[in-house]
Parts: structure tokens; C-alpha cells; sequence
């Protein structure tokens, strides 16, 4: 699909948001990345661009609703978009699903909780960017690399095919499970995690396994999390995870993923530091720091300056910064 094709797309999408608003409320959601920076992978060359999108948080646009049933029964439904903000591309790159970072529609009951299916996001992931400094930043965060860009962890963020249930909250407690259905080409996936939330105090316990990967050449992984947050007033947060992947192929390397972080307000914004460590069976263990200061134009745009430094056992060393704005709507 072109980037012409998909604004047009996604114009037309907007005008019949708005033809429709009398009957159903829809709302139009979304978040744009753009920096100037310089990424060099270990082992790699160093790769500079003029304008990058999605370094700190992947850029995308949505389309969300709901409809009361009554009885505390309500319909929703969510369509969201990656994009390439730098270039007008759709996806998170060539390639990839339009609609890939969530397209499902669901029942939610304020007492038995909710159920959606299309394609859902992960537990996993949305564990992992909770609990570290630099959230969801595929560009900067070492605990969602190490999990998700680093060839430990097998499937997308996002599962096609896949039902998904919520609960309520019970006071702090929550808890859900997750399941992308088997077909005749490929495996099943599913997972389960529950969290807790009061106070200062954050914590969540996730495992998922995964057969379900869309390629027959990756290997099978189970994978658990264990993370959580800790806040001193207003001002300071720590987070730490600890997580182990398996390989459930044969002759496949197994990795310990550890991550410590720490978020600091200072004025308008926050000083981010997050530390995140690989112990691999095979292929080197790997050592990732990342240091940043976000600031707070608006309650909807921060710039932000960042840099990381990513080490792998027998390559050369990796290193990356981006200056930036982000802003949501």
C-alpha cells in the first residue's frame, strides 16, 4: 500500500468518524515520534538519519468506540495504525499489517470484566514497557530490545487470530489471559498474567508461550516476567524486571533478561535511566544503558535528548542518541 493510498485511507476514515458522530461517539487517538539522531548496532555500521520516526515511542494513528447495552454491558471496538511519520510509510515498516497495533471488537462488563478479539497486544509487552523508565521506546529501551528486537523472545507485540480477556480490579488486584487460536498452518500461543496496584507499589507476574510466529523457521519460546514499580512521592520512581525466555526448539539458546531503572522529575520534565543485562546460552551476553532528560511542553508534547550505549559479547560495540518531539492527540 502507498503512503497516498494510506492517507487517503485514513482521511476517509476520519470524515466518516465525523459523518457519524450523532450515532455513535469515535474517537480519533494517536501519538508522532520525529527525531535526528544516529544508531549503531554491535557488530554493525553506524546508520545516521536526517528525520526518524518512532524512536521513543512508535508513531501511530486510532480510531476507538464504545455503545452502552445496558445492564452495565457495553460494546467496544478499536482500530489502531503504525506509521512511518518520516516518510509517510505505513507500518512500523515495509511490510507490516495496517491495522497492526490493535483491530479488535469486544463486550466489557464493569463487573465480569472484558473480552475483545481481532488482534490484541500482549501481556508481555505491555508488562515490559510498564515497568522501565523509557516505556514502549523500541529505539531506547533496553528491557523492550532485549525482549522484542534481540532474537530472544518469538512473536510480534501484537497477536492476530486472538481473544483476550481482562478482569475487573479487585482492589489493587488484576488478572487476564490471552489466547491466538490455532490454525492448520501454524501453532497456538497463549498467555496469562495478573498485577497488582495500590499506592506507591506496582507489581505483575506474566507467562506466555508462543508457536504461533508466522514463520516455520523460528523457534517456539515460553517466557516469563516478573517486574514492578516502586514511587517516592511524585518525584522519583525505580523499576525492575526479571524475565527468562525458552527455546523450545531443539538446539535452541535460552536467555535471562534482568533490568533495573530509575525516572526522576526535575522542573517540567524527568531525567530517564534505565540498565538492562542478556545472559544468553549462546550467542554473547549483552549489556545495555540508556540515558535521557524528557521534558513537558504541554500535557501532549515533550522533546526529549537520549543516548545508549549497547554492548555484545564479541562484536563491536553498539551506541545511539536522537533528539526529538513527540506529541499526542
Amino acid at each position: 500500500m502507498t503512503s497516498s493510498t494510506t492517507r487517503i485511507l485514513v482521511a476517509g476514515l476520519v470524515l466518516a468518524a465525523c459523518g457519524t458522530a450523532q450515532a455513535q461517539a469515535i474517537n480519533v487517538t494517536g501519538l508522532l515520534d520525529l527525531s535526528i539522531g544516529s544508531t549503531k548496532a554491535p557488530g554493525a555500521t553506524t546508520a545516521t538519519k536526517g528525520v526518524d520516526s518512532g524512536r521513543m515511542t512508535t508513531s501511530w494513528i486510532g480510531l476507538n468506540g464504545s455503545e452502552d447495552l445496558g445492564g452495565g454491558l457495553s460494546a467496544l471496538w478499536r482500530m489502531e495504525h503504525f506509521l512511518q511519520a518520516d516518510t509517510g510509510s505505513a507500518g512500523r515498516f515495509n511490510g507490516d499489517a495496517f491495522w497492526a497495533r490493535n483491530a479488535f471488537v469486544g463486550l466489557s462488563s464493569q463487573a465480569l470484566g472484558t473480552v475483545t478479539l481481532g488482534r490484541n497486544t500482549t501481556a508481555l509487552f505491555v508488562t515490559t514497557l510498564v515497568n522501565n523508565a523509557f516505556g514502549d521506546s523500541f529505539g531506547f529501551s533496553p528491557s523492550i530490545r532485549h525482549y522484542f528486537t534481540s532474537g530472544t523472545v518469538t512473536g510480534d507485540t501484537g497477536w492476530s487470530d486472538s481473544v483476550a480477556y481482562y478482569s475487573p480490579k479487585f482492589g489493587g488486584l488484576s488478572f487476564g489471559l490471552a489466547a491466538a487460536l490455532k490454525e492448520t498452518s501454524n501453532g497456538g500461543n497463549w498467555s496469562a498474567n495478573v498485577g497488582y496496584a495500590a499506592g506507591p507499589l506496582s507489581a505483575a507476574f506474566v507467562v506466555q508461550q508462543v508457536k504461533k510466529d508466522g514463520a516455520a523457521a523460528l523457534a517456539d519460546t515460553r517466557t516469563w516476567q516478573l517486574a514492578g514499580s516502586y514511587a517516592l512521592g511524585d518525584g522519583l520512581k525505580f523499576f525492575a524486571q526479571y524475565g527468562q525466555v525458552d527455546n523450545l526448539s531443539p538446539g535452541g539458546a535460552d536467555f535471562r533478561i534482568t533490568g533495573v531503572g530509575v525516572r526522576a522529575v526535575v522542573g517540567l520534565g524527568a531525567v530517564l535511566a534505565q540498565y538492562g543485562h542478556v545472559s544468553a546460552d549462546a550467542g554473547g551476553n549483552r549489556n545495555t544503558f540508556s540515558l535521557g532528560y524528557d521534558h513537558f511542553v504541554s500535557k501532549r508534547t515533550d522533546l526529549y535528548a537520549v543516548m545508549m550505549n549497547d554492548q555484545q559479547a564479541g562484536k563491536s560495540g553498539g551506541s545511539a542518541y536522537a533528539v526529538g518531539v513527540r506529541h499526542r492527540f
